[in-house]
């Protein structure tokens, strides 16, 4: 078994309340959650409203597996979500 924690920060210009906020960034936990081998959750800027920060564990039979899995939710976000990336950081466990 092998794990992964994909923590990817965001940066929201112009973004002028807590309720745009979750508009912009919304549908994560549904794009990401219904997959069984991830949970996700919004882990930190919660309070902000010009930046968020998102955490996802990853598990998977092979690390080539769970790389995999990484590279597509960080390509999927870089591409689907109003916000500019702003740093991603991958640990295996």
């Amino acid at each position: 078994m092998h794990i992964a924690i994909l923590t990817l920060t965001f940066s929201l210009p112009s973004c002028g309340s807590l309720k745009e906020k979750r508009h912009r960034m919304g549908g994560l936990h549904a794009r990401f959650g219904n997959t069984p081998s991830v949970a996700v959750c919004e882990s930190g800027e919660r309070d902000r409203h010009d930046a968020s920060e998102w955490t996802f564990v990853i598990v998977g039979l092979s690390k080539r597996e769970v790389e995999s899995q990484c590279s597509q939710i960080e390509e999927k976000l870089e591409r689907t979500v109003d916000a500019r990336l702003m740093n991603v950081e991958k640990e295996f466990v």
